[in-house]
């Protein structure tokens, strides 16, 4: 791998987590998607999908940080609603 190509897929990562946190798609969906073309496509997390639903803390800060530095301001703030919903959870 090269250096555009870590970029690019850090990138991939960054998309797929969102789409995950924010519940625009499922894990089922990415795999009917394979399943439906038999195009195998890595799925790059910044978090591991079996141990996490990536609504952490942590993971949602990275995902914010870099949908920043992409100018994605509305994202950026359904981002910082399920961040506090999930806090709020965890603290009641």
């Amino acid at each position: 791998m090269d250096f555009l190509e870590d970029i690019e897929n850090y990138e991939k990562a960054m998309y797929n987590a969102y789409k995950l946190i924010v519940k625009d798609m499922t894990l089922d969906d990415f795999f009917e998607d394979y399943s439906n073309t038999q195009e195998l496509t890595d799925l790059y997390l910044p978090f591991d999908p079996l141990e996490s639903d990536g609504r952490d803390p942590g993971t949602i800060d990275i995902v914010i940080t870099f949908m920043e530095s992409m100018e994605e301001y509305e994202k950026c703030q359904k981002l910082l609603d399920i961040k506090t919903k999930c806090l709020k959870t965890q603290i009641d």
